[in-house]
Formats: C-alpha cells, sequence, structure tokens
C-alpha cells in the first residue's frame, strides 16, 4: 500500500492482518523502523503483537526501502533535515489515527525511535498517542568519547566539503552485500540475521547500505535539539524506553539520561547478553523485551 505524503511523495506502509476474529482488540500500534532499515525485518514482532490483540502497521520513512532515494546513488540514505522525516511522521499519524478507536502507540527502532520522540517533543503527533514505545533509539552515537558538539562541527564541515549526499562510510567491496561484521552490532540470532537478506534479496528496491553525509550531519542537528533544556520534559507521555549497553552503534548512555528526564518513563536496560535490535535478537533475550513491552501494554490498554 501507498500513502501520499503532503507534497505528494508516495510512502510505502504496511497494516499488517488483524487479530484473530472474536478475539477484542486492545488499541493500535505504528511501528517506525531504523536507518536503512525496512519494516520486513519486524513482522514476527507485528505477529506477536498481533496475537496480543493489536492491530500494527508500519510505514517506511521518504527515501528508504521502498519509499525512493535521495543519496548519491541507490543504495546511500540522505535526508536534508530530520524535520522532513517529523513532517511525514506528524501527517501519517493524523491519517492513521482517524481511523482507529481504542489506546493508539506509536512505536521506533533506533533512528525510528529517535524520530519518533523527536516529533512528541515537538508535539507534532496530533491527537497525542496514548504511549510511545522506543526500541534502542538513536539518542547518540558511537564513538561516545567525542563529545556531540565535535561530532557535529565534524559532520557539519564534511558536509560542505562536497557533495552532502556522498557516503559517510565504507559499506563493503560489492553493492548489495552486507560488510563484515554487521551482524555482531546487530543481533546474535543467525535466523533473523539471515531473514533481512532474503528480504533483500526478494525486494531488491530494500537494499540501503551507508548514510550520506547530509545525513550524519542532519542526525547530529536532531539529537542536539532534543538534549536541549526542556525538549524531554516536556513528553507528557507514558514511555517504554528499550536499551542495552553492549550497544556499538547508538548511545547506552544517552538512553539513559533520557530515561532520566522523561516524567513518565518505564526504563528496561539489558546487558552484554543483547545487541542494538533486541526485537531481532535470540529468544531469551527478544522474549524478556516482549514481555516486558506486553506488561507496559497492558498498563496503556487498560487506561
Amino acid at each position: 500500500m501507498l500513502w501520499s505524503a503532503s507534497d505528494g511523495h508516495a510512502i510505502r506502509r504496511i497494516d499488517w492482518p488483524e487479530p484473530e476474529a472474536g478475539r477484542a482488540v486492545r488499541g493500535s500500534i505504528l511501528f517506525m523502523p531504523g536507518r536503512g532499515d525496512a519494516y520486513e525485518k519486524y513482522l514476527e514482532t507485528f505477529e506477536d503483537w498481533r496475537r496480543s490483540g493489536w492491530r500494527v502497521s508500519a510505514a517506511d520513512w521518504r527515501g528508504q526501502a521502498g519509499s525512493g532515494r535521495f543519496g548519491f546513488d541507490d543504495v546511500t540514505g540522505h535526508i536534508e533535515d530530520f524535520e522532513h522525516w517529523v513532517t511525514d511522521l506528524g501527517h501519517f499519524w493524523r491519517d492513521w489515527r482517524a481511523e482507529r478507536e481504542g489506546p493508539a502507540v506509536v512505536a521506533g527502532h533506533s533512528m525510528g525511535g529517535h524520530l519518533v520522540l523527536r516529533a512528541a517533543a515537538d508535539k507534532a503527533l496530533d491527537p497525542k498517542p496514548d504511549a510511545l514505545l522506543l526500541s534502542t533509539p538513536m539518542l547518540g552515537v558511537h564513538p561516545l568519547y567525542i563529545p556531540l558538539w565535535v561530532q557535529r562541527l565534524l559532520a557539519n564541515v564534511m558536509a560542505r566539503l562536497g557533495d552532502p549526499r556522498r557516503p559517510a562510510w565504507k559499506w563493503s567491496e560489492k553493492p548489495g552485500e552486507f560488510p563484515a561484521g554487521r551482524q555482531l552490532l546487530l543481533t546474535a540470532d543467525d535466523a533473523r540475521y539471515a531473514d533481512e537478506q532474503f528480504w533483500r534479496e526478494q525486494r531488491p528496491d530494500l537494499v540501503m547500505g551507508p548514510g550520506s553525509w547530509g545525513w550524519v550531519a542532519a542526525s547530529m542537528k536532531s539529537i542536539a535539539r532534543l538534549n536541549r533544556p526542556g525538549a524531554l520534559e516536556a513528553v507528557d507521555l507514558p514511555v517504554f524506553l528499550l536499551s542495552t549497553n553492549a550497544d556499538k552503534l547508538v548511545s547506552h548512555s544517552a538512553n539513559r539520561r533520557a530515561a532520566e528526564r522523561l516524567p513518565r518513563v518505564t526504563f528496561s536496560e539489558f546487558g552484554p547478553e543483547a545487541r542494538h535490535e533486541i526485537l531481532r535478537d535470540v529468544d531469551e533475550v527478544r522474549e524478556r523485551a516482549l514481555a516486558e513491552i506486553a506488561s507496559f501494554l497492558d498498563r496503556i490498554a487498560a487506561n
């Protein structure tokens, strides 16, 4: 299915099958994937939520997966400003929410989690969601020893030295192949990692590699925006924040600081047993995360 953004850009979306007939619908979840992701990676989780009585939808971010490209080539992810994505999410949420009754939750993984939280902080989600669900949100990035202001300065310089659409890091020797060591950052589950490659082979338009220097600069700007005093403190919503201190992509310490600032947060912290894609990790990790999320959603559905 396609949804048309306010400027006419076609955004790919999916509405997962309804909960089983005869089962009361508890509410609806809108899931937004991470940078370079496609929602196909999370179909297993959508099915878990469906079986628990939740209606589930998801959408691409413009410029990735099946929703076009703005980069230097067909595999580089580029955006000029995260504000474009915040605007898209706000408009999609408005249309999507109007189709549904009962509690409605916005969920996001990694960059998607960042943007969900950013949209809430910017008051771009109207009507107000009943809750947010954030999986290892990108509220800071590695290397952690470089302060954000330095990261932002370097990113801005690199974006201005050449075409900001050019890739910011090397991907692999052969376009379309995953770089060596990538799985170690994401999941310890071989089958779930292989599932991503399966979908890329079935749907080549999903393939995406590195982000552009423009994307890096835009991400630093957006992270700084959320770091402003009062930004997170004004998010008066129940928030479930899932993070792991073994994350080598996003900053666990930044997620912990965010949890300290959010007024109504449930913070779930994993250790070295979990990698960045907790909802796609080994069963022991994933099942604990889903159980904690289920407990959180039970409270949302009951209100």
